[in-house]
C-alpha cells in the first residue's frame, strides 16, 4: 500500500459519508458495537443500498464482499463506504508488523493491538482510509468514541474488501481529485 499525506475526500462523498461517521460515533458513546456495513452508493441517481458485512469466518467474509460486489453492479456504484471495528498496531509498532504476525498471528492476538474504527471509501479515483482509535468515552466502562477522523490517500490496496466497484470501459486508473 503506497500512502499519500492526509487527504479529505471529495466534498460530495464526505456529505453522503460526514452523518454515517456521526451515527456511528453516536453508537459507540451510547455503549453499543459497531455493526460492520457497507454503503454503495450511485452519486447521480442519490441511491445508497446498505450491506450488513458478516464477521467471523473466511467464508462469511467472502460472501459479505460478493454481497457489496453485486450490490454496486445493480447500482452502477460510484462508491463503496465501509464501516467496521477493527485491530490496528500501536503507531509505535507499525514497522514491526511482520515480526509481530509471525510471534503471535494475528495483529489482534499481540499486546500491541488497539481497537479502532475502521473507516474506508473507494472510489473510481482511489481509495481513503482512517483508522480512528477507539477509547474509552470518561469513566464509563461500556461508552466508547472515537477521535478526529483523519483519512488518508491510497493508490495501491489489496484486501477482500477492495476493488468491488464495477469497471466500466473508459475507467481510467485512480488519480486523486478534489
Amino acid at each position: 500500500m503506497i500512502e499519500a499525506p492526509i487527504s479529505m475526500p471529495p466534498q460530495a462523498y464526505m456529505e453522503i459519508i460526514g452523518p454515517l461517521i456521526e451515527k456511528a460515533r453516536e453508537f459507540l458513546e451510547n455503549g453499543q458495537q459497531l455493526q460492520a456495513f457497507a454503503f454503495v452508493g450511485n452519486l447521480t441517481s442519490n441511491q445508497i443500498i446498505p450491506v450488513t458485512i458478516q464477521p467471523g469466518s473466511d467464508e462469511n467474509k467472502d460472501r459479505s464482499a460478493r454481497e457489496i460486489h453485486s450490490a454496486a453492479l445493480v447500482l452502477e456504484a460510484d462508491f463503496v463506504f465501509a464501516i467496521m471495528e477493527a485491530w490496528s498496531l500501536r503507531p509505535d509498532k507499525l514497522m514491526q508488523t511482520d515480526a509481530i504476525l509471525d510471534k503471535y498471528g494475528s495483529i489482534g492476538a499481540s499486546p500491541y493491538a488497539i481497537d479502532v474504527c475502521s473507516l474506508t471509501l473507494e472510489t473510481k479515483r482511489g481509495v481513503w482510509v482512517a483508522q480512528p482509535q477507539i477509547k474509552p468515552k470518561g469513566i464509563s466502562k461500556k461508552k466508547r468514541t472515537i477521535g478526529k477522523v483523519e483519512f488518508r490517500y491510497y493508490t495501491e490496496v489489496e484486501g477482500r474488501f477492495m476493488h468491488l466497484l464495477p469497471v466500466k470501459e473508459g475507467d481510467e486508473p485512480p488519480t486523486i481529485l478534489h
